[in-house]
């Protein structure tokens, strides 16, 4: 083996790979037998962290840099001016191998640009998990990045060797498609996404009754869209979610804002990248829709296309929904607590739990965990801040605004005065 060469290699597709943000814990569990290496269990693969604080990692490369596609906002389309690569099969067999035997990963994330046909790129992305599998007997956490375009039988195929499969569907709109990538077509985005479902939905039908059936992509299948480079709106990017949410039982649907790479008259004029709050917005819009009850719709509609910049989503929600409370602490159901600004779902459960036994007052929901910053306007409990009552939704939150930053100073300060 040429050392060199392979490090010349992983430094240029795995540079390549970190615009895919689509992988994260995923509770995936795949038991080690037969004295094999590697264990995958429900504790979280990748470049994140566990509820405990601890890091987990995992490989995250690209089988190759080349690409038939010239999509404009894309940094491995075919007219980009950069070094290309390829690994071979057993060259990122063994480089997974050698990487998890020094402590180094925990599982691997393979991706891939489309070289030659999308069945040639998906059959070689498979044929790199299968040796783990059944050569290597690897049982840690393996993500494979599903082609578009793949066959049916490549994707059934897929998932018996991987624990999560995801195919990004990169622009929210058949519209931005057309637009930044003419090459590609969305049924094709459309199709592995279906036979992906499916068969997890039969052989999880088929285990109840044959024990022996293996697993298919235990972890499931997620997606990625850009934000930022076809001009949808917030409106646009969440309705999107929420179909692949209904339509294809994804586990997780990631939002990674355009960082610009060309001059392409196709993109949008950005002096920079899309800014990371907007990231953050849309992630805490896709929890609220899929912890907390809310339809996207009542967060985001013809009135309101883009998300609130400066508070959260739910708080937008509440402050747009005024006649809906003060809410009873002690006496609403669990669905209700959830829409409450500044409680979270650790708070609620808490809520619920703590108030069989007595009736709770504002010194309760502190020690509780409850941000009375913003709930504390919501809310009854024995008391409520009255004063505030008649003051209008941008005048209420102006107020939420400034104590949230003076709260976050008083915070941050005694920890900033250690660096004096």
């Amino acid at each position: 083996m040429n050392f060199d060469r392979i490090k010349e290699k992983l430094s240029i597709l795995a540079d390549a790979a970190k615009y895919d943000v689509s992988c994260s814990s995923s509770g995936s569990k795949r038991t080690n037998t037969n004295k094999g290496l590697g264990d995958s269990s429900g504790m979280g693969i990748c470049h994140s962290y566990t509820e405990d604080g601890r890091c987990v990692s995992l490989l995250k490369i690209l089988l190759t840099n080349h690409c038939i596609f010239d999509c404009a906002y894309c940094v491995t389309r075919k007219s980009n001016d950069i070094k290309r690569a390829a690994f071979k099969v057993e060259e990122v067999v063994d480089l997974t191998m050698s990487f998890y035997r020094r402590n180094y990963i925990e599982g691997l994330f393979l991706s891939s640009g489309i070289f030659k046909s999308a069945d040639f790129t998906m059959e070689r992305l498979i044929r790199v998990a299968k040796k783990l599998r059944l050569e290597e007997n690897f049982n840690g956490y393996i993500h494979l990045k599903s082609i578009p375009g793949a066959s049916d039988e490549l994707m059934r195929e897929a998932g018996l060797y991987a624990d999560r499969l995801s195919v990004n569907i990169e622009i929210p709109t058949k519209s931005g498609l057309k637009l930044l990538a003419p090459d590609k077509k969305h049924e094709d985005f459309m199709k592995p996404m279906e036979k992906v479902k499916n068969e997890i939905i039969q052989y999880k039908q088929e285990k109840k009754f044959i024990k022996s059936t293996p697993k298919y992509a235990p972890a499931g299948q997620s997606t990625q869209m850009i934000v930022g480079a076809s001009g949808e709106s917030d409106r646009d990017i969440m309705y999107s979610s929420a179909f692949f949410y209904k339509k294809y039982n994804m586990k997780r649907v990631y939002y990674s804002g355009y960082v610009p790479i060309s001059d392409d008259p196709r993109l949008p004029a950005l002096g920079s990248a899309v800014p990371m709050l907007r990231e953050n917005r849309l992630y805490q819009t896709d929890w609220l829709m899929r912890f907390y009850g809310f339809d996207v719709r009542e967060l985001l509609n013809q009135e309101h296309q883009h998300l609130d910049m400066e508070i959260d989503p739910k708080l937008s929600w509440a402050l747009r929904n005024r006649d809906l409370f003060p809410i009873d602490i002690n006496r609403v159901e669990k669905q209700i607590l959830l829409r409450i600004p500044g409680i979270g779902l650790k708070s609620v459960n808490k809520i619920i739990q703590a108030r069989k036994f007595r009736k709770l007052n504002w010194e309760h929901l502190k020690r509780i965990g409850v941000a009375l910053n913003r709930a504390k306007y919501f809310i009854i409990c024995d008391s409520r801040e009255k004063e505030l009552v008649e003051y209008s939704s941008d005048h209420l939150k102006n107020i939420i605004i400034k104590t949230s930053v003076s709260k976050f100073r008083k915070e941050i300060s005694p920890q900033l005065s250690l660096f004096a």
